[in-house]
């Protein structure tokens, strides 16, 4: 079915929190097709060990609303980056077999793989252009700019860094231009170099790439306390793999669902920063038809919401509480991750990929 143009900016509005920006995404549309030419977006994945809901569901959702609008989606598997930044000691042998698990992920959570292409990074890294790319954004950017793009790596400009991983952003500014790609679709984490590849766009003769950035599903704890506003805020507070108790992995058990959701932050008639609400609207909502809530009559009985508008109306006048919403959280997330647990269990070489990742994540985690 062929959509509109103003239908095509409006589905990736819906995936970009930030667009940079949405003059220049529509003349792109326009451009490339005048000229018969497909659009390409990319995201890149450090296979750095388990992989949770916001990288798996939310990640096919949005890829399929930009697949949906006819541009064409890369997933670059950042295995020479996981390295550089330390990941399984550097063993690319590992690195590479978590990457074959993420793919396995994404093909078994309803992505539409017909636009969809993976790339290894190990595969660019052969050929001697993309090192010349590196050298030429490394001439024209300074050592501090670099610096601040270690944000893409869950690092501080402010830590203790090795050589390798200021490698790291000028490779994955190189992996822009490289692959090629027209849109940069990566989380707002990520915006640091998506800028960079925009600052130094001109002086590569590039064109300068659409920077759209996804929201960050955040953490299930408590907001941390910090002074930080805006992107910086929204960085601090996303989902982490260090603590597996702040995020649903899409291999997780019911009984894991349970702990997890059961002690989640979920303040009364708190709209804001609410992880649970989060859950219901990135990803509930996005997935399910209708989203029901069971309790007794005596607390108002069993009741059914349409949108997450409803619902976030009703939580936030307190009619609706926590202990009737994380049930129902929990029982839409299982059902969400159930068709996970039946492709792990029954396909051979994907049950032994998860059990390899498993088995070397636990024990990266307690390095």
């Amino acid at each position: 079915m062929t959509i509109s143009l103003d239908e095509k900016i409006s589905l990736l509005k819906e995936v970009g929190e930030e667009i940079i920006n949405i003059e220049e995404l529509r003349k792109l549309f326009i451009w490339k097709n005048e000229h018969g030419e497909e659009i390409y977006a990319y995201d890149g994945f450090e296979p750095s060990g388990n992989i949770h809901i916001a990288q798996g569901l939310l990640r096919s959702i949005n890829v399929n609303k930009i697949t949906k609008t006819g541009v064409r989606f890369k997933f670059l598997i950042a295995d020479w980056h996981a390295a550089a930044n330390h990941k399984f000691g550097g063993d690319l042998d590992i690195i590479k077999k978590v990457g074959d698990y993420f793919i396995e992920v994404w093909k078994a959570c309803n992505m539409d793989l017909s636009m969809v292409e993976f790339i290894y990074a190990s595969d660019l890294v052969k050929d001697s252009q993309y090192w010349e790319l590196v050298l030429k954004i490394a001439m024209n950017s300074s050592l501090n700019r670099v610096k601040r793009c270690t944000q893409i790596m869950g690092r501080e400009d402010s830590d203790s860094l090795s050589a390798s991983q200021i490698l790291y952003p000028l490779m994955q500014c190189a992996d822009i231009f490289f692959l090629p790609a027209d849109i940069c679709q990566l989380g707002l984490d990520q915006r640091k170099v998506n800028m960079l590849a925009r600052e130094v766009a001109g002086n590569l003769n590039k064109p300068k790439p659409i920077s759209l950035s996804h929201h960050m599903l955040m953490g299930l704890g408590k907001p941390p306390e910090t002074n930080l506003t805006g992107i910086d805020r929204a960085v601090k507070l996303k989902m982490s793999k260090s603590n597996p108790d702040s995020a649903i992995f899409m291999l997780d058990t019911i009984d894991d669902i349970k702990r997890k959701i059961n002690k989640a932050y979920c303040p009364p008639e708190e709209i804001n920063e609410n992880p649970i609400l989060e859950y219901c609207k990135y990803l509930i909502f996005e997935l399910v038809d209708e989203f029901k809530i069971e309790r007794p009559d005596k607390y108002g009985g069993n009741i059914t919401y349409k949108t997450f508008e409803e619902l976030e109306k009703d939580y936030s006048a307190g009619k609706l509480n926590p202990p009737d919403l994380k049930p129902a959280v929990i029982k839409y997330l299982d059902q969400l991750i159930e068709p996970m647990r039946i492709h792990f269990e029954k396909d051979p070489r994907a049950k032994k990929l998860h059990e390899f990742v498993k088995k070397v994540y636990e024990k990266e985690i307690k390095i």
